[in-house]
């Protein structure tokens, strides 16, 4: 079968099928963490950057894994404040962050480094571990992780 000729719902059905992982699983490396985020970010728009949230438990367990905030093709409004409240709702001790550049490029701006600052900030004062934020590039397998470059 060739790719080209299988419709973009079957290959994110698909993807979906073999990458998301359900809450109650544990993200195992950084390589399954990005596939997950890939599978969620697959059902949304490509032409908008959105910014999604990981909650895990003190197990690091996934409690829910959802897009929060959504944006235009440069740029998410994100509300620290809106977090740190679902936070506290769902009893998460650990977070993964996550958003997507429509552009294809991973490399962090000067908002994306400000904004994982502010809300690592946030999440230090109510005890919550920020353990990732990840960039993933739309398209693409490419991905940016704040951990891995020892930016949190």
């Amino acid at each position: 079968m060739e790719l080209n000729r299988v419709a973009d719902d079957l290959i994110r059905e698909e993807y979906l099928r073999r990458f998301y992982i359900k809450p109650g699983a544990r993200l195992g490396s950084a390589r399954e963490s990005v596939d997950h985020l890939i599978s969620i970010f697959s059902k949304a728009a490509r032409d908008q950057e959105h910014f999604l949230v990981v909650q895990l438990n003190q197990q690091h367990q996934i409690i829910t894994s959802e897009i929060l905030f959504s944006g235009t093709l440069a740029s998410s409004a994100v509300y620290p404040r809106e977090l740190v409240k679902k936070v506290i709702q769902s009893e998460s001790a650990a977070l993964i962050i996550a958003h997507n550049h429509p552009s294809g490029s991973v490399e962090p701006s000067h908002s994306d480094r400000a904004i994982t600052r502010k809300i690592k900030n946030a999440m230090d004062c109510i005890d919550v571990a920020l353990l990732d934020h990840v960039i993933i590039g739309n398209g693409s397998d490419s991905y940016y992780s704040f951990a891995d470059n020892n930016l949190l």
